[in-house]
């Protein structure tokens, strides 16, 4: 990492090539704005601590955002950070329920949105089916391993309904002690 000590009377402070000179500089976004420019116009929010990355890169150009190259940094707003988790997390469906012959919603898919899940739970869940991976995964990294892995289990609705019905039935769940 470059770095140039600047000195401003008796104060002296570490210059680093993200362009902060000391840590808290780096954390408050107070007089920053967000570096995108969506659909033509520059954002005028204040910049969160979510950076742009190349790893969202795609989600922000389906939503028509591009990096302002003139911003000295690279720090988005929470509105813009929402919006691409958003587009993330969305799976688009292969067949809808009109093609399947649902009626009224009879039948739902539900969606499990790993990236919610804290990292020692997708670790977790790793180690207990033996996944195998790279070390050192992101927690999305994680959270998409997890989730193609989820998807890929094969799951007999009538014994695992009927297992679910005889635990309830047969097992106490009280949340207080009886003494």
């Amino acid at each position: 990492m470059q770095s140039t000590a600047l000195s401003s009377g008796s104060k002296t402070s570490t210059m680093s090539t993200n362009g902060f000179s000391t840590e808290d500089d780096s954390r408050s976004g107070h007089d920053q704005v967000c570096c995108l420019i969506d659909s033509g116009e520059k954002c005028q929010r204040q910049a969160g601590n979510a950076s742009y990355s190349k790893r969202i890169q795609n989600q922000a150009r389906k939503l028509k955002l591009t990096r302002d190259e003139l911003s000295p940094h690279i720090y988005i707003c929470d509105y813009h950070k929402t919006q691409i988790q958003n587009i993330r997390t969305k799976r688009k469906r292969k067949d809808s329920e009109d093609d399947l012959g649902f009626q009224d919603g009879i039948e739902e898919l539900v969606e499990i949105d790993f990236y919610q899940m804290p990292v020692n739970t997708l670790r977790r869940y790793k180690r207990h089916f033996k996944l195998s991976t790279r070390p050192g995964l992101s927690k999305a990294q994680l959270a998409d391993a997890v989730a193609t892995h989820f998807k890929t289990i094969p799951v007999v609705e009538k014994e695992t309904l009927q297992m679910f019905f005889y635990t309830t039935k047969t097992k106490r769940f009280d949340s207080k002690d009886t003494t």
